[in-house]
């Protein structure tokens, strides 16, 4: 290969919620470039502003450089190719979707591909860490590089795969205190690539026996977790028949030292709501239907609607006119205390709530507006200060929302169901 640790200059295509922090860590150790195409992202970067809040500022200035070091460390956000052809080992966190009839997208990879192709040089390695099904690394995406640069894989040039574990808007288990997973087309290859990442992963590393594997471990990581929520969610909607709270079973229940610890909710994002169709497609492409992960999908997917049509129940019960009535929808990113809003399943809620001709407000501190407004046509409200509203979900457990004082803000017996089980029980009139 031709490198030691020491002469290594790291490329990341991607400056998003993997991205970024990686880079961020690599900078500390190597000259680091992180690219991106969003010219906008690149410049809110370069004054120390990360508008994801998965880096600080000061973390972020700590690092940054307005032109690459022969020697050091640092990092240097740019847009420019001619930025990224002064490193050799690239890293690509480019995201990777599903379109809507849930087939995989790999059109970020194929092009984050094309633009290696175009700074790739001889003995350099580009490793993946998007998520995607075993084989796309070496059937995909390697010859997009060999076609557009005459090099040859493993002579030339090599690759590695490290699946990112990265968890948006948790300050406990940041890119350095997960373990790693990695790899690498060549034994030699997966060695240099492993000790690479040990220089920034104080959790350690995992070197797995290829990149197949690598990315077999990733894809099936969110597929179990998945399928784990969708049982409790399952669950939910058998105790909700009996009348039973599905979450004093689940408390009873994890009393036994092995019960895994699940809650049900809305499955969105853009990993576990994801990256199990990547599977599936893989196991079709090979002549098997699988079964229990499409069948959790469907379940989870459904989840929205069911929520929103309980809630509407309960108005019933209550005897509230439903058509016309005010709604307060608490939250609108994907999970708690982020601001992501890719592929949030909190939206299904809205939408439903909507087919019954409902006046719905929605309430998201942690969201931007604009992004909000783009992506789903909705204009969050910026404060709470209706006191009519009929009903009231929460649907995503933003710390903020522990401090509203909810019944001031719903009419005589009105409705507020938590879905998160977020609230306490004596201040709800139901829950997930």
């Amino acid at each position: 290969m031709g490198k030691s640790i020491n002469e290594t200059r790291i490329g990341v295509i991607g400056l998003g919620y993997v991205g970024l922090p990686l880079a961020v860590e690599f900078a500390k150790k190597f000259p680091t470039v992180g690219f991106d195409i969003n010219e906008a992202r690149v410049a809110e970067l370069n004054t120390g502003i990360d508008s994801t809040l998965e880096v600080d500022s000061e973390n972020l200035k700590s690092v940054l450089v307005d032109s690459l070091p022969e020697t050091g460390n640092g990092l240097l956000n740019s847009s420019s190719l001619e930025d990224l052809k002064s490193c050799n080992f690239y890293i690509i966190t480019v995201p990777t979707p599903t379109d809507k009839h849930n087939r995989p997208v790999l059109t970020p990879l194929i092009k984050a591909s094309e633009t290696i192709a175009k700074v790739i040089d001889k003995g350099d390695v580009v490793v993946y860490e998007s998520t995607v099904y075993p084989g796309v690394t070496e059937d995909e995406c390697i010859p997009i590089i060999e076609k557009n640069t005459g090099l040859i894989f493993n002579r030339d040039f090599y690759a590695g795969y490290s699946p990112e574990r990265i968890n948006p808007g948790d300050k406990e288990h940041t890119v350095t205190k997960i373990k790693k997973v990695t790899s690498g087309s060549t034994e030699e290859m997966a060695e240099y690539i492993d000790k690479v990442y040990q220089e920034v992963i104080v959790a350690g590393t995992f070197k797995a026996s290829s990149i197949k594997v690598a990315e077999a471990a990733k894809v099936i990581e969110n597929s179990q977790r998945d399928i784990n929520i969708a049982f409790v969610n399952e669950l939910s909607k058998i105790f909700n028949l009996l009348q039973i709270d599905t979450h004093e079973v689940l408390e009873a229940a994890s009393t036994k030292w092995n019960f895994l610890q699940f809650k049900p909710g809305l499955v969105g994002g853009h990993c576990i709501g994801v990256d199990p169709y990547y599977l599936a497609q893989k196991a079709q492409e090979v002549g098997y239907h699988p079964e229990i992960i499409l069948a959790g999908r469907r379940l989870n997917d459904g989840m929205g609607p069911y929520v929103a049509t309980e809630a509407v129940k309960w108005m019933l019960k209550k005897g509230h006119k439903v058509a016309g009535a005010k709604a307060l929808m608490l939250g609108i990113t994907f999970k708690e205390n982020c601001p992501d809003i890719r592929n949030s399943r909190a939206i299904d809620v809205y939408h439903e709530l909507k087919t019954y001709d409902m006046d719905v407000d929605v309430y998201d501190p942690w969201a931007d507006n604009e992004e909000v407004k783009g992506e789903y046509g909705i204009d969050l409200i910026n404060s709470i200060d209706a006191t009519d509203y009929s009903l009231i979900v929460l649907a995503v457990a933003h710390k903020e929302f522990g401090e509203i004082s909810l019944e001031k803000h719903v009419i005589a017996d009105g409705v507020i169901y938590d879905v998160k089980a977020f609230l306490p029980k004596s201040s709800v009139t139901a829950r997930l």
